[in-house]
């Protein structure tokens, strides 16, 4: 069973958010769908061009070019969210008065002090030279580009932690930072 409230977000939704509401018959003869394909076609191949004016994507994302575009857009939609440009069923427009109790997790320390505890056990009892040789062997892989997934299991099956799995990483690979 759908509840009503179910029933009226889809309409609303559907009526406020997907935009077929603009169309007098939004599928008649596939015209709107049609217009709607070509104007992703047209926006799309104009990025293409910006970008390959740029010298192309790797120069285009040093540039930080891609970066800025996102927080443009993500910038605009805010905006238009919040002066009620742009309809988001539930959050600027239709929403409910009730009080919406919204349950947080909380760790209990005695939880986390054990789960520590259980990391330090295992690192105390695995075999500290075969899972040092492990994470050399994914570190070694991740240098050479060799295929890092044995190399992970081994190293698990070694006992070794996720974190220090990571680590070996991220001595060859780093850690991504904005290019801005």
């Amino acid at each position: 069973m759908i509840w009503p409230r179910q029933r009226l977000r889809t309409h609303q939704v559907i009526a406020y958010e997907s935009g077929v509401a603009g169309a007098a018959d939004p599928l008649g003869g596939s015209y709107a769908v049609e217009y709607l394909t070509s104007e992703i076609e047209r926006l799309a191949a104009e990025y293409i061009d910006k970008i390959d004016a740029m010298g192309g994507m790797l120069a285009a994302i040093e540039a930080g070019y891609p970066q800025r575009e996102i927080e443009r857009a993500a910038y605009d939609y805010q905006k238009a969210v919040e002066t009620g440009e742009e309809v988001v069923v539930g959050v600027n427009r239709f929403q409910i008065k009730e009080e919406a109790t919204i349950p947080i997790l909380k760790i209990d320390p005695a939880f986390e002090r054990a789960q520590v505890e259980r990391v330090r056990k295992v690192r105390a009892e695995r075999d500290a030279a075969a899972a040092t040789a492990a994470l050399k062997e994914v570190e070694r892989a991740a240098r050479f580009g060799e295929n890092l997934m044995p190399r992970i299991i081994t190293a698990v099956e070694a006992y070794a932690t996720l974190g220090e799995v990571a680590d070996a990483m991220r001595r060859v690979f780093g850690e991504y930072s904005e290019a801005i």
